[in-house]
């Protein structure tokens, strides 16, 4: 039986690469980011399911309320539908559900009375605090391991993808 060694078995020279480790993609490349940020949406989409079942809510509500606590003005029902790309009949059925739940109310504030707004109850809102703590302490006690410097590149980065992808939509849609 033929003893394969560091040599090339074809012309008994010795084999350039023999001992070198294999060449790896950089830790910036494609992949890797592909990699982690589905990971982190995993597991932000474990704890937004962990809230919803305990307050019986459908995933999307709480995507929902998330689109009306941090909108930077009240959001209209028909923002929210563009937000979240659902029809109006589903936005209607996700807010029926979150008012009757005690999550969010539906006022009508402007002098253009068919114009709702979407306010997010403050003792609902305290409830997820609770629930979502977690997340936050996570984000601190990370955060303190990076630089302010870092961490704005971190924060562009994440700005960045958000901008771009609200603007990518699904085939057929």
């Amino acid at each position: 039986m033929a003893r394969r060694d560091d040599r090339d078995d074809r012309t008994g020279d010795p084999d350039p690469d023999a001992g070198r480790e294999p060449e790896r993609a950089p830790v910036t490349d494609l992949q890797a980011f592909a990699v982690q940020l589905r990971r982190m949406n995993g597991e932000i989409n474990r704890l937004v399911h962990g809230f919803a079942g305990e307050h019986g809510l459908h995933a999307t509500d709480v995507q929902a309320l998330a689109a009306i606590l941090d909108a930077p003005e009240p959001l209209t029902p028909g923002r929210l539908r563009e937000h979240l790309g659902l029809t109006s009949g589903a936005v209607t059925a996700c807010l029926d559900r979150l008012e009757r739940a005690g999550h969010i109310r539906r006022v009508r504030e402007s002098p253009d009375r068919r114009v709702v707004h979407l306010h997010y109850v403050p003792d609902a809102k305290s409830a997820a605090r609770a629930h979502f703590r977690p997340l936050a302490e996570v984000t601190a006690s990370v955060r303190s391991g990076f630089s302010e410097d870092e961490l704005s590149v971190v924060l562009r980065f994440l700005t960045e993808m958000n901008e771009h992808l609200s603007g990518v939509r699904s085939p057929g849609r």
